[in-house]
């Protein structure tokens, strides 16, 4: 599996809000872990050009990132710049 549980951890740690491995339901750790695993898609979907229903979960996870994104952008501004420059995300 490429997302081990160590993994998974190890995401929450270094982009979560108050750096706690259990902080799991904070934005900016969920914005993390889509878009780890947006990176991990569109690498698959690189090597995989028919691979139609991994395109369409692609297509849904950057859906709630943005979503998230979103929600960041109306409840907290600064928030929002610092996951943006932490992740190399841009608007």
């Amino acid at each position: 599996m490429y997302l081990s549980k160590e993994k998974k951890q190890s995401i929450f740690e270094e982009s979560g809000r108050n750096k706690n491995a259990k902080d799991t339901g904070s934005p900016e750790s969920q914005i993390a872990l889509f878009t780890f695993r947006i990176n991990h898609l569109t690498d698959h979907l690189k090597s995989n050009k028919k691979d139609h229903s991994s395109r369409l979960g692609l297509l849904k996870l950057v859906g709630k990132r943005r979503r998230l994104l979103n929600y960041l952008i109306k409840t907290d501004i600064e928030r929002y710049r610092a996951i943006i420059a932490e992740l190399g995300l841009r608007k």
